[in-house]
């Protein structure tokens, strides 16, 4: 297990952010509509941008275990998305796999592909699972986490923080190790109103 260590795919290089991508990531942050399924407010200015990186991007390196990507486009430069592992467990070797993408972006196969990325070097660096999830109405992200090998597990409700709106998330896993049998029952343990749904 490590961190952030650099990973390139047919069209993107995964790596570190810095400093100068402070305009791109705004870019991102910025679009309400891309923030309609993210954990955080818009960044109204650049500032609340740098404030991201600072507060939430650079604490992530300063880690011994920590997976924080920036997603350059190889023929451009820019930097068109994020990807992450949040709440890696080093005990159970296991994380939560989550994303976002500029909406010109959208449509591209980006996510699959940078997400098949991580779960290769993921499983490379020991991990036994990875789950995701993802809002209910998000179908794209589900598609994407059916087209990675994620599995459907099971759906939530959640008074959604820092949002105070409540949400029902489908929840995805792979299983890195082969050990099919495991579920991951975290969210379906803390949260009462859980169920699973048919033809997903």
């Amino acid at each position: 297990m490590q961190n952030s260590p650099r990973i390139e795919t047919e069209r993107f290089i995964l790596r570190k952010f810095n400093d100068n991508d402070i305009n791109d990531l705004h870019e991102i942050l910025k679009d309400e509509v891309v923030n309609t399924y993210l954990p955080w407010f818009v960044s109204k200015t650049v500032d609340d941008t740098k404030r991201f990186l600072e507060d939430r991007v650079y604490l992530e390196y300063q880690k011994e275990v920590s997976y924080f990507y920036a997603i350059e486009a190889k023929d451009s430069h820019k930097v068109v998305g994020y990807a992450d592992v949040t709440d890696i467990d080093l005990e159970e070797k296991c994380g939560d796999l989550g994303y976002g993408i500029h909406r010109d972006y959208w449509k591209k196969g980006i996510a699959s592909e940078v997400s098949l990325a991580m779960l290769k070097q993921l499983k490379e660096d020991g991990f036994a699972y990875i789950h995701a999830t993802c809002d209910q109405r998000n179908i794209g992200s589900g598609k994407v986490m059916q087209k990675c090998g994620m599995k459907y597990m099971y759906s939530y409700e959640e008074q959604w923080q820092p949002k105070d709106i409540l949400v029902v998330f489908r929840m995805y896993q792979i299983n890195l190790d082969g050990n099919e049998k495991r579920v991951f029952k975290k969210y379906w343990d803390m949260y009462p109103n859980h169920y699973i749904e048919e033809n997903i």
